[in-house]
């Protein structure tokens, strides 16, 4: 096992419901096998084809309760009428294995994490931040209507949530202003490899190290 000053990233990407979260975090798996996802917890029932401890932990609202009272969080809030949460256990087993991690979660969540990572050094070394939205509020709106998953209501609950979660951008470290699923996975990837080879979490090699003589 990796100690806790493994070079791992942790990669949080972070934006408006409807700014391609989702998309770009499967398009980034895809072309980056060894990147793995953090399964986060909800207490929302299942979605058709969504296994438990692959897509998410399905809790329900007591085991979720205990979880919070206990403090095995490092972030979670309630969006929409369920309960989401990362588990502290879930993020430092994989970063401690030296294995690169990618958290998507809604911007309440980033806030939580950030605060945490001032008192959590290997939290604070591991992570860098990406804020994914749309150039504009229409297109943002465009979006969420091309889903069709969610009434007019729900949209423009979604777009009033949007407006206040935007303003959050420069707390993070990389905006990243969507626009096709190809140049976002581009825009991404600079990002991701920039990261990785950041001095504080690069290790020079072997062949490159001078060493003092006795």
């Amino acid at each position: 096992m990796a100690d806790p000053g493994s070079n791992a990233l942790l990669l949080v990407i972070s934006g408006p419901s409807g700014g391609g979260k989702t998309t770009l975090c499967q398009h980034l798996l895809a072309a980056r096998p060894a990147l793995t996802r953090a399964v986060t917890c909800t207490t929302r029932p299942p979605r058709p084809g969504e296994r438990d401890g692959v897509d998410y932990y399905f809790l329900d609202g007591a085991a979720f309760e205990q979880r919070v009272a206990t403090g095995a969080f490092v972030e979670h809030a309630t969006v929409y009428g369920h309960r989401y949460g990362t588990l502290k256990s879930e993020l430092r087993a994989k970063l401690r294995l030296g294995q690169d991690v990618l958290l998507s979660v809604d911007v309440q969540g980033v806030a939580s994490i950030r605060a945490q990572a001032q008192q959590d050094l290997e939290l604070r070394r591991a992570m860098a931040l990406v804020f994914l939205t749309p150039p504009s509020l229409a297109e943002l709106e465009a979006r969420l209507r091309r889903r069709g998953s969610d009434t007019s209501e729900v949209i423009a609950r979604r777009l009033c949530v949007a407006r206040q979660e935007i303003t959050e951008w420069t707390h993070f470290d990389y905006l990243l202003l969507s626009t096709t699923v190809a140049e976002d996975l581009r825009r991404m990837l600079v990002i991701y490899e920039a990261e990785q080879m950041r001095q504080a979490r690069a290790t020079l090699p072997d062949g490159l190290r001078v060493h003092s003589e006795a």
